[in-house]
């Protein structure tokens, strides 16, 4: 089975190189480029195709939330995975915006950072109880964005608010599909039909969508 093919993109040497080595150490995993900046890494992102880019939030030529927007209208398809050291909300909440579709924290545990980096690729990125604090803060503290203006929730089945709310409270397909007593499935299908309806890119923003709702409590 050929390695998952990641990008990395970050302005500290260090944390580049430590990420890269920790990365190398996986047998499904490989870096197959680097960059230092949001402006190198779109110049340099379709010659790479990674299948993932890890990208940081703040460099100092070209930040990474303007690079992943960029990339996002010309590659809908392409996963990009923020990286931040960062407790500045209002970060996160343009990281969703630009369509990011996961949001890691620097400091994570290694083997947690990795495990994060499988779900994004294969699996159902979900939001971590830390970032989903963060969403809240985020969006109880900023304006609606436009793409959620209206009332769109007439639209959705009562099996699709629940499955908001599940998805707000960070669980991924497997744990809602065990919840609901549905098939895991039939909840991807649930998914791709409240993503058509909002309009929105990633589950990223869909958590966002439940919590700014109130549907993610409990």
């Amino acid at each position: 089975m050929p390695k998952a093919r990641l990008m990395l993109v970050d302005d500290h040497v260090l944390f580049r190189s430590s990420l890269a080595q920790l990365i190398g150490q996986e047998s499904d995993l490989a870096v197959v480029g680097v960059a230092i900046s949001g402006h190198e890494a779109v110049a340099r992102v379709h010659d790479i195709r990674p299948d993932l880019v890890l990208m940081d939030i703040n460099m100092q030529n070209g930040d990474g939330i303007w690079a992943t927007r960029l990339l996002k209208e010309q590659d809908p398809d392409l996963k990009v995975c923020m990286l931040t050291a960062s407790d500045d909300d209002e970060f996160l909440l343009e990281a969703i915006r630009a369509g990011a579709q996961g949001y890691l924290i620097k400091h994570m545990d290694p083997q947690e950072f990795v495990q994060e980096i499988r779900r994004q690729l294969y699996g159902d990125p979900i939001v971590s109880e830390e970032v989903a604090a963060k969403i809240v803060r985020a969006v109880s503290s900023s304006e609606r964005p436009k793409e959620w203006d209206g009332d769109p929730l007439s639209a959705f089945t009562a099996r699709e608010t629940d499955v908001l709310k599940w998805v707000g409270q960070g669980k991924t397909n497997r744990q809602i599909a065990e919840i609901l007593g549905i098939a895991e499935n039939t909840v991807k299908n649930h998914l791709r039909n409240i993503l058509q309806k909002l309009h929105l890119d990633n589950r990223v923003q869909v958590a966002a969508f439940a919590i700014r709702r109130g549907l993610a409590d409990d």
